[in-house]
Protein backbone atom coordinates (compact mmCIF):
# COMPACT_ATOMS: atom_id res chain seq x y z
CA UNK A 1 0.00 0.00 0.00
CA UNK A 2 2.75 2.28 1.07
CA UNK A 3 4.05 1.51 -2.30
CA UNK A 4 1.19 2.55 -4.24
CA UNK A 5 0.89 5.80 -2.30
CA UNK A 6 4.57 6.39 -3.13
CA UNK A 7 3.53 6.31 -6.75
CA UNK A 8 0.48 8.32 -7.20
CA UNK A 9 2.74 11.26 -5.31
CA UNK A 10 5.43 11.10 -7.68
CA UNK A 11 3.08 10.80 -10.35
CA UNK A 12 0.84 13.53 -9.28
CA UNK A 13 4.29 15.79 -8.53
CA UNK A 14 5.56 14.92 -12.35
CA UNK A 15 1.81 15.96 -13.58
CA UNK A 16 1.89 19.28 -11.52
CA UNK A 17 -0.93 17.67 -9.36
CA UNK A 18 -1.63 19.69 -6.19
CA UNK A 19 2.01 21.14 -6.23
CA UNK A 20 1.76 25.49 -5.81
CA UNK A 21 2.12 27.26 -9.09
CA UNK A 22 6.09 28.49 -9.79
CA UNK A 23 6.60 32.07 -7.94
CA UNK A 24 6.35 34.89 -10.78
CA UNK A 25 10.32 36.13 -10.81
CA UNK A 26 9.89 39.75 -11.87
CA UNK A 27 13.38 40.69 -13.35
CA UNK A 28 15.31 44.30 -12.17
CA UNK A 29 14.97 46.84 -14.14
CA UNK A 30 18.71 47.48 -15.33
CA UNK A 31 19.92 51.68 -15.52
CA UNK A 32 20.36 53.09 -19.13
CA UNK A 33 23.75 52.47 -20.80
CA UNK A 34 26.77 55.12 -19.04
CA UNK A 35 26.95 57.71 -21.29
CA UNK A 36 23.56 57.16 -23.57
CA UNK A 37 22.79 60.28 -25.48
CA UNK A 38 19.63 61.50 -23.97
CA UNK A 39 18.16 64.53 -25.65
CA UNK A 40 17.99 67.82 -23.82
CA UNK A 41 15.05 68.27 -25.93
CA UNK A 42 12.83 66.84 -28.79
CA UNK A 43 10.25 66.64 -30.14
CA UNK A 44 8.77 63.39 -32.25
CA UNK A 45 6.08 64.20 -34.38
CA UNK A 46 3.96 61.29 -35.79
CA UNK A 47 1.10 61.18 -38.16
CA UNK A 48 -1.29 58.17 -36.97
CA UNK A 49 -3.05 56.24 -39.80
CA UNK A 50 -5.59 53.59 -40.03
CA UNK A 51 -5.96 51.41 -42.44
CA UNK A 52 -5.82 53.87 -45.94
CA UNK A 53 -7.14 56.97 -43.33
CA UNK A 54 -4.98 59.68 -41.55
CA UNK A 55 -6.80 59.19 -38.51
CA UNK A 56 -4.33 61.63 -36.49
CA UNK A 57 -1.18 63.01 -35.15
CA UNK A 58 0.96 61.91 -32.02
CA UNK A 59 3.57 64.11 -31.00
CA UNK A 60 6.26 63.32 -28.13
CA UNK A 61 8.19 66.17 -26.17
CA UNK A 62 11.23 65.02 -24.32
CA UNK A 63 13.18 67.41 -22.14
CA UNK A 64 15.93 66.70 -19.04
CA UNK A 65 15.02 68.53 -15.96
CA UNK A 66 18.04 67.22 -14.20
CA UNK A 67 18.72 63.78 -14.31
CA UNK A 68 14.97 63.23 -15.03
CA UNK A 69 13.88 62.37 -18.55
CA UNK A 70 10.49 64.26 -18.80
CA UNK A 71 8.23 63.02 -21.70
CA UNK A 72 4.76 64.41 -23.02
CA UNK A 73 2.36 62.78 -25.49
CA UNK A 74 -0.28 63.94 -27.26
CA UNK A 75 -2.75 62.34 -29.32
CA UNK A 76 -5.54 64.17 -31.61
CA UNK A 77 -7.76 63.02 -33.97
CA UNK A 78 -7.89 64.90 -37.44
CA UNK A 79 -10.57 64.89 -40.40
CA UNK A 80 -13.43 62.26 -40.75
CA UNK A 81 -12.46 60.69 -37.65
CA UNK A 82 -12.89 63.62 -35.37
CA UNK A 83 -16.53 63.98 -36.57
CA UNK A 84 -17.11 60.48 -35.44
CA UNK A 85 -14.74 59.79 -32.40
CA UNK A 86 -13.15 62.91 -31.52
CA UNK A 87 -9.76 62.15 -29.62
CA UNK A 88 -7.94 64.63 -27.40
CA UNK A 89 -5.70 62.52 -25.18
CA UNK A 90 -2.73 63.76 -23.01
CA UNK A 91 0.16 61.26 -21.37
CA UNK A 92 2.79 62.71 -18.93
CA UNK A 93 5.76 60.64 -17.38
CA UNK A 94 9.21 60.64 -16.59
CA UNK A 95 12.39 58.42 -15.55
CA UNK A 96 15.79 58.75 -13.75
CA UNK A 97 18.41 58.61 -16.59
CA UNK A 98 20.70 57.71 -13.99
CA UNK A 99 18.47 53.97 -12.68
CA UNK A 100 15.85 53.83 -15.23
CA UNK A 101 12.88 54.30 -12.49
CA UNK A 102 9.87 55.93 -13.19
CA UNK A 103 9.12 59.25 -11.58
CA UNK A 104 5.42 58.50 -12.21
CA UNK A 105 2.58 58.50 -14.91
CA UNK A 106 -0.56 60.33 -15.69
CA UNK A 107 -3.22 60.98 -18.06
CA UNK A 108 -6.03 62.70 -19.28
CA UNK A 109 -8.21 61.44 -21.81
CA UNK A 110 -10.99 63.01 -23.49
CA UNK A 111 -12.52 59.88 -26.26
CA UNK A 112 -16.05 60.73 -27.19
CA UNK A 113 -18.43 61.17 -24.42
CA UNK A 114 -15.35 59.84 -21.71
CA UNK A 115 -13.46 61.98 -19.98
CA UNK A 116 -11.38 60.29 -17.43
CA UNK A 117 -8.14 61.56 -15.74
CA UNK A 118 -5.70 59.71 -13.60
CA UNK A 119 -2.46 60.08 -11.54
CA UNK A 120 0.03 57.26 -10.99
CA UNK A 121 2.97 57.65 -8.29
CA UNK A 122 5.46 55.58 -6.98
CA UNK A 123 7.34 55.48 -3.09
CA UNK A 124 10.19 53.36 -3.96
CA UNK A 125 11.21 53.52 -0.27
CA UNK A 126 7.88 51.82 0.67
CA UNK A 127 7.55 49.74 -2.51
CA UNK A 128 3.88 51.09 -3.06
CA UNK A 129 2.42 52.39 -6.00
CA UNK A 130 -0.84 54.67 -5.75
CA UNK A 131 -3.32 55.57 -8.67
CA UNK A 132 -6.43 57.94 -8.34
CA UNK A 133 -8.46 58.34 -11.19
CA UNK A 134 -11.48 60.58 -11.52
CA UNK A 135 -14.03 59.81 -13.85
CA UNK A 136 -14.81 64.19 -14.95
CA UNK A 137 -18.18 62.97 -16.67
CA UNK A 138 -19.72 61.14 -13.51
CA UNK A 139 -17.31 63.24 -11.12
CA UNK A 140 -16.67 60.12 -9.23
CA UNK A 141 -13.12 59.47 -8.43
CA UNK A 142 -11.57 56.01 -7.24
CA UNK A 143 -8.33 55.60 -5.21
CA UNK A 144 -6.14 52.09 -5.44
CA UNK A 145 -2.81 51.04 -3.91
CA UNK A 146 -0.63 48.23 -4.83
CA UNK A 147 2.53 46.90 -4.10
CA UNK A 148 5.79 47.51 -6.51
CA UNK A 149 9.38 46.28 -6.38
CA UNK A 150 11.99 48.26 -5.72
CA UNK A 151 12.42 49.92 -9.89
CA UNK A 152 9.90 49.90 -12.41
CA UNK A 153 9.00 51.90 -15.82
CA UNK A 154 5.50 52.80 -16.77
CA UNK A 155 3.50 52.33 -20.42
CA UNK A 156 4.98 55.73 -21.59
CA UNK A 157 8.71 55.88 -20.09
CA UNK A 158 8.97 52.64 -21.33
CA UNK A 159 9.36 53.22 -25.36
CA UNK A 160 12.20 56.00 -24.53
CA UNK A 161 13.62 53.69 -21.27
CA UNK A 162 14.13 50.88 -23.75
CA UNK A 163 16.10 53.19 -26.33
CA UNK A 164 18.39 53.13 -23.33
CA UNK A 165 19.61 49.57 -23.57
CA UNK A 166 22.07 47.67 -26.03
CA UNK A 167 20.10 46.39 -29.23
CA UNK A 168 21.18 43.70 -31.11
CA UNK A 169 18.99 41.09 -33.75
CA UNK A 170 17.86 38.28 -31.91
CA UNK A 171 18.46 39.74 -28.08
CA UNK A 172 15.59 40.41 -26.03
CA UNK A 173 14.97 43.41 -23.34
CA UNK A 174 13.65 42.24 -20.42
CA UNK A 175 12.20 44.95 -17.30
CA UNK A 176 9.44 45.27 -14.90
CA UNK A 177 6.39 47.60 -16.16
CA UNK A 178 3.82 48.73 -14.18
CA UNK A 179 0.54 47.93 -15.67
CA UNK A 180 -3.39 48.40 -13.98
CA UNK A 181 -2.19 48.31 -10.30
CA UNK A 182 0.33 45.16 -11.86
CA UNK A 183 3.90 44.56 -12.45
CA UNK A 184 4.38 42.66 -15.39
CA UNK A 185 7.26 41.48 -17.18
CA UNK A 186 7.95 43.02 -20.81
CA UNK A 187 10.76 41.24 -23.34
CA UNK A 188 10.97 43.77 -26.10
CA UNK A 189 12.99 41.39 -28.52
CA UNK A 190 14.98 43.07 -31.27
CA UNK A 191 13.49 41.41 -34.59
CA UNK A 192 15.29 42.39 -37.50
CA UNK A 193 17.36 45.55 -38.53
CA UNK A 194 14.66 47.12 -41.69
CA UNK A 195 15.15 50.79 -44.27
CA UNK A 196 12.02 52.81 -43.15
CA UNK A 197 11.13 55.71 -45.55
CA UNK A 198 8.66 57.87 -43.13
CA UNK A 199 7.73 61.93 -44.41
CA UNK A 200 10.44 62.94 -42.25
CA UNK A 201 13.47 61.05 -43.99
CA UNK A 202 14.54 57.80 -44.54
CA UNK A 203 16.29 55.28 -41.51
CA UNK A 204 17.81 51.77 -41.28
CA UNK A 205 16.67 50.33 -38.13
CA UNK A 206 16.35 48.41 -35.72
CA UNK A 207 12.55 46.23 -35.73
CA UNK A 208 11.47 45.31 -31.98
CA UNK A 209 8.53 43.60 -30.56
CA UNK A 210 7.47 43.96 -27.23
CA UNK A 211 5.82 40.99 -25.46
CA UNK A 212 4.12 40.19 -21.63
CA UNK A 213 2.36 37.67 -20.30
CA UNK A 214 -0.21 39.84 -19.31
CA UNK A 215 -1.71 43.51 -19.19
CA UNK A 216 -1.78 46.19 -21.37
CA UNK A 217 1.16 45.28 -24.30
CA UNK A 218 -0.59 41.64 -24.41
CA UNK A 219 -4.03 42.98 -24.72
CA UNK A 220 -2.94 45.75 -27.36
CA UNK A 221 -2.18 42.84 -29.52
CA UNK A 222 0.76 42.88 -31.35
CA UNK A 223 3.11 45.93 -31.44
CA UNK A 224 6.55 46.75 -32.85
CA UNK A 225 8.76 49.90 -32.49
CA UNK A 226 11.09 50.88 -35.32
CA UNK A 227 14.35 52.33 -33.56
CA UNK A 228 17.22 54.27 -35.71
CA UNK A 229 20.32 51.94 -35.53
CA UNK A 230 22.33 54.37 -34.07
CA UNK A 231 23.64 55.59 -31.09
CA UNK A 232 20.23 57.12 -30.58
CA UNK A 233 18.05 54.80 -30.91
CA UNK A 234 15.18 57.20 -31.75
CA UNK A 235 11.43 55.60 -32.39
CA UNK A 236 10.37 56.35 -36.16
CA UNK A 237 7.70 54.04 -36.80
CA UNK A 238 5.27 52.56 -34.34
CA UNK A 239 2.70 50.10 -35.53
CA UNK A 240 -0.19 47.90 -33.45
CA UNK A 241 -2.29 45.16 -34.86
CA UNK A 242 -5.30 45.31 -33.06
CA UNK A 243 -7.99 43.09 -33.48
CA UNK A 244 -10.14 45.56 -35.08
CA UNK A 245 -7.41 47.23 -37.65
CA UNK A 246 -3.49 48.19 -37.63
CA UNK A 247 -2.86 51.81 -36.49
CA UNK A 248 0.78 52.89 -37.68
CA UNK A 249 2.43 56.34 -36.31
CA UNK A 250 5.24 57.08 -39.18
CA UNK A 251 7.45 60.40 -38.40
CA UNK A 252 6.61 63.40 -39.91
CA UNK A 253 8.97 65.55 -38.47
CA UNK A 254 11.53 65.82 -35.86
CA UNK A 255 13.94 68.48 -33.86
CA UNK A 256 15.39 69.66 -31.06
CA UNK A 257 14.58 72.77 -30.72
Amino acid sequence: MSCSIGSLTASAQLLGLGAKPAPVVIPTLQPPQPGFPFPEKQTLTFTVDWRVFTAGTAVFQLEQQGTVQKITATADSTGAVTMLFPVVDKFQAGFDTKTGCSTGFSKQLQEGRRKVSSELSFDYSQGKQKQIEKNLVKGTSKEQVASIPACVTDSLSAIFYAASQPMAVGQSIRFPLADSMRTVTVAMKVESKEEIKTPAGTFETLKVEPTADEGIVKNRGHIWVWYTDDARHMPVQIQARLFWGTITFHLQSYDTK
